[in-house]
């Protein structure tokens, strides 16, 4: 008698592959091929709502999932592209477009935010996170399922 396979739930130890695609059929990141993700169910690793997708799937399983952007990194804010003094920089910093400059917000928490532009004394930089804005289609393979 074959038992049942064991299914994801919250707190559950995952082994899996996980490539994520944009609309435009751009890869922002693939495991399949390199090294698995490992993580707990719920511990943040990945966005609540792909979490809960993989709730009750069993090691062998693949799945994808298409998640808009109010429910994936949210949408494009334009109140999150700020101009920041050059001073608050590193004097030998080279700062051009499409550089990538790690902060530090209030809460202590770090963040990134990428160069847009340099205007006179002033950077211009977009603190939304560079998936936001896009409809995310996620691929999954789940290898290992360990009870939580």
């Amino acid at each position: 008698m074959n038992a049942a396979p064991l299914r994801i739930d919250l707190g559950s130890e995952v082994r899996l592959h996980l490539s994520i695609t944009l609309e435009d059929g751009t890869e922002a990141i693939s495991t399949f091929g390199e090294e698995p993700l490992e993580l707990r169910i719920g511990d943040g690793t990945l966005l609540q709502t792909l979490e809960l997708a993989l709730v009750g799937l069993a090691a062998g399983d693949r799945e994808s999932l298409e998640i808009d952007p109010q429910h994936a990194f949210g949408p494009r804010r334009k109140d999150l592209i700020q101009k920041v003094d050059r001073a608050q920089f590193p004097e030998n910093m080279a700062l051009a477009p499409g550089t990538v400059v790690g902060f530090t917000n209030p809460a202590g928490e770090e963040s990134a935010g990428i160069v847009l532009g340099i205007e006179g004394k002033s950077v211009r930089v977009d603190l939304n996170h560079p998936l936001a804005g896009h409809r995310i289609r996620y691929q999954v393979e789940i290898l290992e399922v360990q009870p939580p």
